[in-house]
């Protein structure tokens, strides 16, 4: 990320290059770019790095990659930039110029490939899939400058924090060894179960929860972190738990965006990543813990941070708390199973919450922001959510 003279000069410059527009999801691999989030990359992807993190999961260097940072436009735009010259990245819903770009390359993206190699499926109805298939015809590669935040910083302030500030915050802390809540969800109940059994054995964990867009019925970001926070305050020993907040948006890729989580954590100063059931997954598009799996596929050192996986986790009535599979002993008819889903569900058709499912204090924060919707979501349990 420019600062000081060298980014008041680069704005300057920017002013008079061609424009290209670039979408949500691009605007967020871009401040993820800059700050350092996705070290070492710097900028988006070649069509051979494209190819061989689709198929393998790595770069054309052989470094470990799982899922790809690319960057398109449309054909007429893409036929008017010349490779090697310089243009100005534009996100479409602010009209900020956020980047600039020395294009390197251009290419046309196999998209179904992509879809059936990180998504597992070429389903339309997946969020993620959705995503690629709106993309524009044309990938362009090349190095970035990253000139903008992306307005997070103003609108999270205290919340969001680059892998330069997380670091330092486990510094001051005396934290040496982090595990990483990754989260799009409002806490329940078996999140902070997922989140305990860390501390136990770790100093401390950060709550990371993603700030970029979600798909529809799902909680924004400024109520979700709300919501957490109150839940950190109420219900956690102090020192032990922070929240924070990263900028990108939510792919629903499953196994191949778990290990994304996984390794961009390493910049944030994480030595281990919480993988419960279903990271990172939507619908019935993925096992329940094939999240689990897919680390037990990498290399040797291919990834610093470590999964921590644990088990399903409910409420046992017999147990007088939360368990999971490997503590247990009773019969499901003595579980309740949670999800964000039912949750969610429960919440937007103003049904009763079981007190076993979430905090009350959560629950008034999650309960406000639905009494205050103009036009509902229809939420629909499938999947392990419907278990």
């Amino acid at each position: 990320m420019l600062q000081g003279p060298l980014l008041a000069s680069e704005r300057r410059r920017a002013l008079d290059l061609p424009r290209v527009s670039v979408s949500s999801r691009e605007r967020g691999d871009l401040v993820m770019l800059g700050i350092g989030g996705f070290t070492p990359l710097a900028g988006f992807m070649s069509s051979a790095d494209w190819r061989s993190v689709c198929l393998d999961m790595r770069l054309e260097s052989g470094l470990f990659w799982p899922i790809p940072i690319t960057l398109s436009t449309d054909t007429p735009t893409a036929d008017a930039i010349r490779l090697g010259s310089d243009v100005a990245l534009v996100d479409q819903g602010a009209g900020e110029i956020v980047a600039t770009m020395r294009v390197e390359e251009k290419y046309r993206p196999d998209k179904a490939l992509e879809c059936r190699e990180v998504f597992k499926t070429e389903d339309s109805a997946h969020p993620g899939v959705a995503m690629v298939l709106a993309q524009g015809d044309v990938n362009l590669a090349g190095t970035v400058q990253v000139l903008s935040e992306g307005g997070f910083a103003t609108q999270y302030p205290g919340l969001y924090l680059t892998p330069a500030q997380t670091r330092a915050a486990f510094e001051a802390k005396g934290w040496a060894n982090v595990a990483a809540f990754q989260t799009r969800n409002p806490m329940h109940r078996s999140h902070e179960y997922l989140a305990k059994v860390a501390i136990e054995v770790c100093d401390g964990v950060l709550v990371h929860s993603l700030l970029g867009n979600l798909k529809a019925g799902d909680i924004p970001a400024d109520v979700r972190t709300r919501a957490i926070g109150v839940l950190l305050e109420k219900y956690f020993v102090a020192d032990t738990v922070m929240q924070s907040g990263y900028p990108l948006d939510m792919r629903y890729a499953g196994p191949r965006e778990a290990l994304l989580h996984a390794l961009f954590r390493q910049n944030y100063g994480c030595a281990y990543q919480i993988i419960g059931r279903d990271h990172a997954g939507v619908g019935s598009y993925y096992g329940p813990f094939d999240a689990h799996h897919v680390f037990d596929q990498l290399p040797a050192g291919a990834l610093e941070t470590k999964p921590m996986k644990i088990d399903w986790t409910f409420w046992c009535y017999r147990c007088g708390g939360m368990a999971s599979d490997r503590t247990c002993p009773h019969a499901p008819e003595d579980r309740l199973l949670l999800s964000g889903t039912k949750l969610r569900k429960l919440l937007s058709e103003g049904s009763e919450v079981p007190a076993e499912f979430s905090r009350p204090e959560v629950l008034d924060v999650l309960r406000a922001y639905y009494a205050g919707l103009d036009e509902k979501v229809e939420i629909t349990l499938s999947g392990h959510s419907a278990r």
